[in-house]
Protein backbone atom coordinates (compact mmCIF):
# COMPACT_ATOMS: atom_id res chain seq x y z
CA UNK A 1 0.00 0.00 0.00
CA UNK A 2 1.39 3.66 -1.04
CA UNK A 3 1.45 6.00 2.20
CA UNK A 4 -1.03 8.23 0.08
CA UNK A 5 -3.54 5.18 0.43
CA UNK A 6 -2.65 4.77 4.30
CA UNK A 7 -2.88 8.59 5.03
CA UNK A 8 -6.16 9.44 2.80
CA UNK A 9 -7.87 6.23 2.40
CA UNK A 10 -7.96 6.25 -1.58
CA UNK A 11 -5.48 4.76 -3.78
CA UNK A 12 -2.83 7.16 -5.71
CA UNK A 13 -3.48 7.90 -9.34
CA UNK A 14 0.28 6.58 -10.24
CA UNK A 15 0.94 3.55 -12.53
CA UNK A 16 3.43 2.14 -9.94
CA UNK A 17 3.06 -0.98 -7.82
CA UNK A 18 4.91 -2.45 -4.90
CA UNK A 19 4.79 -5.99 -5.95
CA UNK A 20 6.30 -7.48 -8.85
CA UNK A 21 5.05 -9.71 -11.89
CA UNK A 22 4.41 -12.99 -10.48
CA UNK A 23 4.39 -12.20 -7.16
CA UNK A 24 1.55 -13.27 -5.04
CA UNK A 25 0.44 -12.01 -1.59
CA UNK A 26 -1.10 -14.65 0.83
CA UNK A 27 -4.38 -13.66 2.56
CA UNK A 28 -5.52 -14.43 5.71
CA UNK A 29 -6.28 -13.31 9.06
CA UNK A 30 -3.12 -12.71 10.60
CA UNK A 31 -2.00 -11.07 7.31
CA UNK A 32 -4.81 -8.65 7.52
CA UNK A 33 -4.33 -7.54 10.99
CA UNK A 34 -0.56 -6.87 10.45
CA UNK A 35 -1.56 -4.96 7.42
CA UNK A 36 -4.04 -2.74 9.22
CA UNK A 37 -1.22 -1.98 12.19
CA UNK A 38 1.00 -1.62 9.40
CA UNK A 39 -1.01 1.14 7.88
CA UNK A 40 -2.06 2.50 11.44
CA UNK A 41 1.67 3.06 11.98
CA UNK A 42 2.06 4.51 8.93
CA UNK A 43 -0.45 6.72 9.13
CA UNK A 44 0.64 8.10 12.72
CA UNK A 45 4.31 8.57 11.67
CA UNK A 46 3.25 11.12 7.93
CA UNK A 47 0.79 12.55 10.86
CA UNK A 48 4.07 13.35 12.92
CA UNK A 49 6.35 14.66 10.36
CA UNK A 50 3.67 16.99 8.65
CA UNK A 51 2.99 18.13 12.12
CA UNK A 52 6.68 18.83 12.79
CA UNK A 53 6.81 20.59 9.45
CA UNK A 54 3.76 23.07 9.65
CA UNK A 55 4.63 25.06 11.83
CA UNK A 56 7.58 26.01 9.95
CA UNK A 57 5.87 26.47 6.41
CA UNK A 58 3.20 29.03 8.74
CA UNK A 59 5.91 31.10 9.32
CA UNK A 60 6.68 32.05 5.76
CA UNK A 61 3.16 32.16 5.04
CA UNK A 62 1.54 35.14 4.56
CA UNK A 63 -1.75 36.37 4.59
CA UNK A 64 -2.99 39.14 2.60
CA UNK A 65 -5.97 39.95 1.15
CA UNK A 66 -6.50 43.11 -1.05
CA UNK A 67 -9.77 44.97 -1.52
CA UNK A 68 -11.22 46.64 -4.84
CA UNK A 69 -10.08 50.23 -5.36
CA UNK A 70 -6.72 49.27 -3.20
CA UNK A 71 -3.49 50.27 -4.68
CA UNK A 72 -0.86 47.66 -5.03
CA UNK A 73 2.78 47.38 -6.56
CA UNK A 74 3.27 44.61 -9.08
CA UNK A 75 6.39 42.50 -9.12
CA UNK A 76 8.49 42.72 -11.59
CA UNK A 77 11.68 40.08 -11.99
CA UNK A 78 14.79 41.51 -12.91
CA UNK A 79 16.28 38.92 -15.22
CA UNK A 80 19.99 39.62 -17.13
CA UNK A 81 19.00 40.84 -21.03
CA UNK A 82 15.32 40.78 -20.05
CA UNK A 83 13.40 43.69 -20.36
CA UNK A 84 9.86 43.84 -18.58
CA UNK A 85 7.64 46.86 -17.72
CA UNK A 86 9.95 49.35 -18.95
CA UNK A 87 13.00 48.16 -16.58
CA UNK A 88 15.61 46.19 -16.89
CA UNK A 89 18.92 45.18 -15.01
CA UNK A 90 20.05 43.58 -12.01
CA UNK A 91 19.23 46.79 -10.05
CA UNK A 92 16.01 47.87 -11.39
CA UNK A 93 13.72 47.62 -8.45
CA UNK A 94 11.72 44.74 -7.42
CA UNK A 95 8.24 46.44 -7.30
CA UNK A 96 7.06 49.08 -9.62
CA UNK A 97 4.53 51.76 -10.03
CA UNK A 98 1.22 51.08 -7.75
CA UNK A 99 -1.41 49.92 -10.22
CA UNK A 100 -5.74 50.04 -8.99
CA UNK A 101 -7.03 46.76 -7.96
CA UNK A 102 -10.47 46.35 -10.40
CA UNK A 103 -12.10 43.30 -9.35
CA UNK A 104 -11.48 39.90 -7.28
CA UNK A 105 -11.07 37.68 -9.68
CA UNK A 106 -10.45 34.33 -7.40
CA UNK A 107 -9.82 33.55 -3.61
CA UNK A 108 -6.33 34.51 -4.44
CA UNK A 109 -5.96 36.80 -7.65
CA UNK A 110 -6.71 39.86 -8.61
CA UNK A 111 -7.16 42.00 -11.84
CA UNK A 112 -5.20 45.10 -12.14
CA UNK A 113 -6.17 48.54 -13.94
CA UNK A 114 -3.05 48.61 -16.43
CA UNK A 115 -1.64 51.58 -18.42
CA UNK A 116 -2.17 51.17 -22.40
CA UNK A 117 1.97 50.81 -22.67
CA UNK A 118 1.35 47.10 -21.25
CA UNK A 119 -1.72 45.76 -23.29
CA UNK A 120 0.42 43.36 -23.60
CA UNK A 121 0.31 41.83 -20.54
CA UNK A 122 -2.47 39.85 -18.84
CA UNK A 123 -4.81 42.14 -16.81
CA UNK A 124 -4.83 39.37 -13.91
CA UNK A 125 -1.99 38.65 -11.42
CA UNK A 126 -1.64 36.32 -8.30
CA UNK A 127 -0.76 37.36 -4.54
CA UNK A 128 2.65 36.53 -4.60
CA UNK A 129 3.27 39.42 -7.32
CA UNK A 130 1.47 42.34 -5.57
CA UNK A 131 2.86 44.32 -2.61
CA UNK A 132 0.49 46.72 -0.90
CA UNK A 133 0.87 50.17 -1.50
CA UNK A 134 1.59 52.03 1.86
CA UNK A 135 -0.03 55.65 1.33
CA UNK A 136 -1.91 58.21 -1.21
CA UNK A 137 -0.50 56.99 -5.17
CA UNK A 138 -1.64 60.19 -6.15
CA UNK A 139 1.32 61.50 -3.84
CA UNK A 140 3.46 59.70 -5.67
CA UNK A 141 5.90 62.51 -7.79
CA UNK A 142 6.19 61.56 -10.93
CA UNK A 143 9.86 61.52 -12.98
CA UNK A 144 8.84 63.81 -15.82
CA UNK A 145 8.43 66.61 -13.27
CA UNK A 146 11.55 66.40 -12.12
CA UNK A 147 14.20 67.76 -14.64
CA UNK A 148 16.82 65.28 -15.11
CA UNK A 149 19.69 66.10 -16.53
CA UNK A 150 21.83 63.78 -18.64
CA UNK A 151 24.54 63.09 -16.18
CA UNK A 152 21.75 62.31 -13.81
CA UNK A 153 21.50 65.65 -11.87
CA UNK A 154 19.06 67.68 -10.75
CA UNK A 155 19.46 71.74 -9.64
CA UNK A 156 17.91 72.01 -6.32
CA UNK A 157 16.45 76.04 -4.96
CA UNK A 158 17.20 77.40 -2.14
CA UNK A 159 13.86 78.55 -0.73
CA UNK A 160 14.98 79.80 3.12
CA UNK A 161 17.59 78.50 5.71
CA UNK A 162 15.28 77.26 8.57
CA UNK A 163 17.75 76.89 10.93
CA UNK A 164 21.96 76.76 11.63
CA UNK A 165 23.79 74.48 14.55
CA UNK A 166 27.20 73.62 14.99
CA UNK A 167 28.46 70.32 16.63
CA UNK A 168 31.59 70.28 17.95
CA UNK A 169 34.14 66.66 18.26
CA UNK A 170 37.57 66.31 19.76
CA UNK A 171 39.31 67.95 16.93
CA UNK A 172 36.96 69.50 14.69
CA UNK A 173 33.60 71.49 14.21
CA UNK A 174 30.86 70.04 11.80
CA UNK A 175 28.34 72.29 10.43
CA UNK A 176 24.56 71.99 9.68
CA UNK A 177 22.06 73.54 7.60
CA UNK A 178 18.44 72.80 7.33
CA UNK A 179 17.30 74.19 4.27
CA UNK A 180 14.18 74.47 2.91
Amino acid sequence: MDPYEALYGRRCRSPGSWFEVGEAASIGPDSVHDAIEKVQLIRDRLKTAQSRQKPNADVRRRALEFQVDNWVFMKVSPMKGVMRFGKKGKLSPRYVVPYKILKRVGKVVYELELPTELSAVHLVFHIPLLKKCVGDPASIVPLENVAVKDSLTYEEVLVKILDHQVQRLRNKEVASVKVL
